[in-house]
């Protein structure tokens, strides 16, 4: 069957099977699946469970996607406010981060240093930290990001990003926090992907997270517009094998990681919500 080439593949973020420090199995979205033996598999995730691996293990020798989908299915601790995953670039400079909470906001600063922090998207009147299982479909096309939560509430907000964005992948992710932040991801994941689509973000019910009346696929899925196939490609990064424990005190040296040492904070900028959201940032170990 003809597909084509290159216009969809995926970035399975989370592969937590081999349980590491931190880490329990749990029940997940659903707690009874149609077609299926039991409930959905998620992952308990504590405070300890502080996880970074760096960015070229999800794209090797490939560009990070100017346009995508980020996708997940979480249950944040009740009340938390914290970073799901935080990307930076060689320089140690945070460039994408997907807060989870109250009013989360999506941080991206492109090679330019565009936008700037005040004028981050905001998702008002959204409380990711409910106590509740959520999907979240963040979607980034052009100027504009758009999150899709529980397959029925769509806010847009502007992404004033420049024509070409360039995210660098010489750098790490990070998992669940930002780099000395205090606050860290507490709660039960069962799905993060990135997809390097922005319309993956309006499918991700119907292909990737269905309802519990619809059998889980095999593989999280996506259809190409030019064929009745559903086409996927994935690559897995196993965190477990690059786990940093109680990174909160550990990250003053990852030279074993990426060559990462010394830490340095940038000066800290107020967002337009009044949280302060500037970079932290690691120098480069010379």
């Amino acid at each position: 069957t003809a597909v084509c080439p290159g216009w969809f593949w995926h970035v399975r973020i989370l592969d937590f099977h081999s349980l590491p420090e931190g880490v329990t199995k749990t029940t997940g979205f659903c707690s009874h699946r149609r077609s299926s033996q039991g409930p959905d598999v998620a992952y308990r995730v504590s405070k300890d469970a502080q996880l970074s691996a760096p960015t070229k293990q999800l794209y090797p020798g490939d560009a990070f996607p100017e346009d995508f989908s980020i996708l997940a299915t979480v249950k944040p601790k009740k009340g938390s406010q914290s970073f799901l995953l935080s990307v930076y670039n060689e320089q140690g400079i945070q460039q994408l981060g997907l807060e989870v909470g109250r009013s989360p906001v999506f941080l991206y600063e492109d090679h330019t240093g565009r936008p700037s922090p005040e004028d981050y998207p905001l998702f008002r009147g959204v409380n990711l930290a409910d106590g509740k299982w959520h999907r979240v479909g963040i979607s980034v096309h052009k100027q504009s990001i758009t999150l899709i939560l529980d397959c029925k509430k769509k806010t847009t907000q502007k992404l004033l990003r420049s024509p070409s964005p360039i995210i660098d992948t010489k750098g790490i992710i990070v998992f669940g926090t930002r780099i000395l932040d205090e606050e860290v991801f507490e709660g039960d994941i069962q799905q993060l992907m990135i997809v390097a689509d922005h319309r993956a973000a309006y499918d991700y019910c119907e292909h990737y997270s269905p309802d519990c009346e619809v059998p889980a696929p095999d593989q999280p899925q996506n259809q190409d517009p030019n064929t009745d196939e559903y086409v996927s490609s994935l690559t897995s990064l196993n965190f477990s094998s690059v786990i940093i424990h109680n990174a909160r005190s550990n990250f003053g040296c990852m030279q074993q990681i990426t060559g990462y040492c010394r830490n340095q904070t940038r000066p800290t900028t107020k967002s337009h919500h009044g949280r302060p959201v500037s970079m932290k940032t690691l120098s480069l170990n010379p």
